[in-house]
């Protein structure tokens, strides 16, 4: 700074073009130091100078053998892997213009971990895919059918977020549920689904590294039509890019190389959103980085050295032996989480007014068609009700359950309906309480495709039983109850915490959600990982969704919580209605508008949290009931909620029922039976406003 004037001289330009020179070389310095030290660690005796001794032709045979077995393919894996990832994060990022896009929030990994579950549990014989293939096919799936559904305008952070996010927990779903009913045939592959560097030998490095060299060299040939692309796509034409072309070649060579890393060391989360991200970060003072020539290159420098610290970080934490078991990606995703959460406190929030989620809905029925249509869902729910209590392994007739509840009935009858009925009204009060606390996301987020899960709140939930099962041999319900109840209310206050900046912003809400939901499901990763094989089973069939054994005082928190929940929306129908359409509208009017949207957040935690810890995890119920019910009765929550919490429960009694009938005496769990119901109503909802039937909130 000069002493006189005070001012700071002007950097010169040889200093701005010497930056990138300094940005490489510390990067490459960073990798060459945690290569020396990744080599060092591991089970077996063999420190740093017998590494040192080696690389100058002295040592045992023995140490050799293990430097190039074990420890030589895992750390070229690492490599091999984060640079992989690097790129493709970086070139979906720019194809979508959107610094959200990643192996991760596109589905990827999900489409890619559910395609070889699906092979392996049906012992589909592939011969001309092979692994590489049908983890390619899965991971290009999703993420067309993400990008397809979500569009690449580059303004829709929060619906690639949704779109992704949600066609992953569907896959999710889909794959938890063949994990459990084909645990053997599938057997390894829920801790391969977080992705783990251990590796037999240099063949799978030595046939996949240059798959993912050569990708890399074509993506760097296209790099000037992705300049222009990502500055827009009528800037693109003018100049003779084919924008379509190059866009799908694009996501075709970045979804091969996310489908190459995944074949070699399984789902790896976050390092393709993290890195490309890093870079684009620094490129406001390193010039050139945004330019794709510099981009890719230095993306797969910073994800092969986030992906080396992540294994070196995780070896130094547990033992050596303990780290085999634990996989990498438990650790890439839970930093690449608190680094989404970061992003998304600091990332730019629009101040233009959202569609309410009752957009593309009728403005409202009659009032006595109202009435009507409540009646008719009424006797629905009463019917549904009674095909579930006469349904399952043993069919039983109306007269028995009269029998029954009069006292008069036999032995059996009494055993099968003292089991039965109270599976039945679990499901009921479970589908209504997850309806509400959809519909109040909904309303509060203004998107109607914001469901509780979406905000980190199921994941909290499912990490808080797990822990507890997984830790405490022969725990019970309540306790499982308990701590699913607490990890839902540590969920909650982290998420709110973050996102109170701005009011609870639901583009803010949305993205800190999903990274709570990501580090809450490699946390469960790591448990199932480290604790009794036949935990597994257990975690995967409460994660799955179950009514199975619960008895009726089980449903005492679902239903304290309905009971302490609805008075308070009877009471605050109108500031819901108000909220749902903007944030000036309630504050003219008077409302507080962001002590009342905690308090109606607050309330849908509670309500989701309880009816997790009652039947386990069970999704989709939060989208499409609120959904459907606006669809039926229109915009008013005085309608809709009623409504929303009668098909809530008509769906998940029903999908019990089915559940436990259709390969009676086996049984499906629950949330396998809504995912089923659940998906493909959500990708008609994501192509309806996708074409313009309705808006999301940019």
């Amino acid at each position: 700074m000069d002493t006189l004037t005070g001012t700071r001289p002007p950097v010169t330009v040889a200093a701005r073009r010497g930056r990138p020179a300094l940005l490489a070389i510390g990067l490459a310095v960073l990798i060459a130091l945690g290569s020396a030290v990744h080599l060092a660690q591991g089970t077996a005796n063999l420190d740093a100078l017998d590494v040192l001794r080696l690389a100058f032709g002295g040592g045992t045979d023995d140490a050799a053998a293990v430097l190039v077995e074990s420890r030589l393919p895992r750390l070229l894996a690492a490599l091999v892997v984060g640079v992989a990832l690097g790129v493709a994060g970086a070139v979906l990022q720019s194809v979508s213009r959107n610094a959200l896009a990643s192996p991760d929030t596109l589905a990827v990994n999900a489409g890619a971990h559910l395609a070889v579950v699906a092979v392996a549990a049906f012992g589909v014989s592939l011969p001309l895919l092979g692994a590489a293939g049908v983890a390619f096919a899965g991971g290009l799936g999703a993420a067309v059918l993400v990008l397809v559904l979500s569009g690449t305008g580059g303004t829709g952070i929060v619906r690639l977020v949704l779109a992704g996010t949600a066609i992953a927990l569907a896959m999710m779903s889909v794959t938890r549920v063949l994990l459990l009913l084909f645990s053997q045939e599938t057997r390894g592959l829920f801790a391969w689904g977080e992705g783990s560097l251990s590796q037999n030998g240099l063949g799978g490095v030595g046939t996949l590294g240059p798959v993912v060299g050569v990708a890399m060299v074509a993506l760097l040939g296209m790099a000037r039509r992705l300049d222009l692309i990502y500055l827009g796509d009528d800037h693109a034409r003018t100049l003779g890019v084919h924008v379509g072309r190059i866009r799908s070649a694009a996501i075709v060579l970045a979804v091969l190389l996310a489908a190459a890393a995944v074949t070699l060391v399984g789902p790896i989360g976050f390092v393709g959103l993290a890195a490309p991200a890093l870079v684009r970060l620094l490129a406001s003072v390193v010039p050139s980085l945004h330019r794709h020539a510099a981009l890719i290159p230095f993306s797969a420098a910073m994800g092969a050295a986030l992906l080396l610290g992540a294994d070196v970080v995780l070896r130094a934490l547990f033992t050596a032996q303990k780290a085999l078991e634990v996989p990498t990606g438990v650790v890439t995703t839970i930093l690449g989480a608190v680094f989404l959460m970061v992003l998304a406190r600091t990332v730019r929030i629009s101040a233009t007014a959202a569609e309410p989620p009752a957009a593309g809905a009728r403005g409202g029925v009659s009032a006595t068609r109202y009435r009507v249509l409540l009646g008719v869902l009424v006797l629905v729910t009463v019917g549904v009700v009674v095909g579930a209590t006469l349904l399952g392994d043993a069919k039983l007739l109306l007269g028995d359950v009269v029998n029954w509840v009069s006292g008069h009935a036999g032995p059996i009858v009494t055993g099968v309906l003292e089991n039965r009925v109270p599976r039945v009204v679990a499901a009921l009060l479970a589908g209504a309480a997850l309806a509400l606390g959809g519909a109040l996301t909904q309303a509060v987020a203004r998107n109607p495709l914001a469901e509780p899960g979406m905000i980190g709140v199921v994941g909290g939930a499912g990490l808080g039983a797990v822990a507890v099962i997984t830790l405490v041999s022969g725990v019970g319900f309540w306790a499982q109850a308990g701590f699913a109840g607490l990890g839902a209310a540590l969920a909650m206050v982290v998420v709110f915490a973050l996102a109170a900046r701005g009011g609870f912003a639901s583009e803010r809400l949305v993205l800190i959600g999903f990274g709570v939901h990501a580090a809450s499901q490699a946390l469960v990763t790591l448990l199932i990982t480290l604790s009794d094989p036949w935990n597994e089973t257990k975690a995967l069939t409460w994660l799955g969704g179950s009514t199975y054994g619960r008895t009726f005082e089980h449903l005492v928190p679902m239903a304290l919580m309905l009971l302490l929940v609805v008075p308070v929306l009877i009471r605050m129908r109108g500031e819901l209605d108000l909220l749902s359409l903007d944030d000036e509208t309630p504050r003219v009017l008077g409302v507080p508008v962001a002590r009342s949207r905690l308090l109606l957040l607050v309330c849908a935690v509670l309500l989701t949290g309880a009816a997790v810890a009652g039947v386990g995890v069970i999704t989709f119920v939060g989208l499409v009931a609120p959904h459907a019910a606006r669809a039926i009765v229109g915009r008013r929550h005085a309608r809709v909620l009623p409504v929303a919490a009668l098909l809530g429960g008509i769906l998940v009694c029903a999908a019990d029922t089915i559940g436990r009938t259709v390969l009676a005496p086996g049984q499906l769990p629950a949330g396998l039976m809504t995912a089923i119901i659940g998906v493909p109503y959500f990708v008609w909802l994501l192509y309806r406003h996708r074409t313009g039937a309705g808006r999301f909130p940019a």
